[in-house]
C-alpha cells in the first residue's frame, strides 16, 4: 500500500515562498516513477482544486491558472518525493494542500489513487 506524507506547510506572509514535499512509502523499486503526480488544494468554502501536476514519463506539467507562474512542481525520483515550490504568495493560496498519485497512464488531469493526509498553508495578509 502507498502512503504520501506531506511536510513543509506553514504561516507565511503575503509575498513569501514555502516549499512542500510529498514522500512516497510502499512503492517498491520503481513504481513511484510510474506514477503521475498532482497536488490539490481545499479552502474553506470552496472546492477541492487540481493546481498542479506532472507526468510519469516526460514530465510534462499543468497548473491551474490560479498558480500559474508562481508555482512550479517538480519530482525527484530517486527519492520519491515531490515538489511544490510556491512564490508570491496570497492570502487566496490558503488552504490545505493535499498531495495525490495516479498510477494510470500519463495524463495531467490526473485520477488519484493515493492521497497525503494534507498540509496546512496559511498566507496571512
Amino acid at each position: 500500500q502507498v502512503q504520501l506524507v506531506e511536510s513543509g506547510g506553514g504561516l507565511v506572509q503575503t509575498g513569501g515562498s514555502l516549499r512542500l514535499s510529498c514522500v512516497a512509502s510502499g512503492a517498491s523499486g520503481g513504481t513511484f516513477s510510474r506514477f503521475n503526480m498532482g497536488w490539490f488544494r481545499q479552502a474553506p468554502g470552496k472546492e477541492h482544486e487540481l493546481i498542479a501536476s506532472i507526468t510519469s514519463s516526460d514530465e510534462s506539467t499543468y497548473y491551474a491558472n490560479s498558480v500559474e507562474g508562481r508555482f512550479t512542481i517538480s519530482r525527484d525520483n530517486a527519492k520519491n518525493t515531490m515538489y511544490l515550490q510556491m512564490n508570491s504568495l496570497k492570502p487566496e493560496d490558503t488552504a490545505v494542500y493535499h498531495c495525490a498519485a495516479d498510477p494510470g497512464g500519463d495524463r495531467l488531469k490526473i485520477s488519484p489513487a493515493y492521497w497525503g493526509q494534507g498540509t496546512q498553508v496559511t498566507v496571512s495578509s
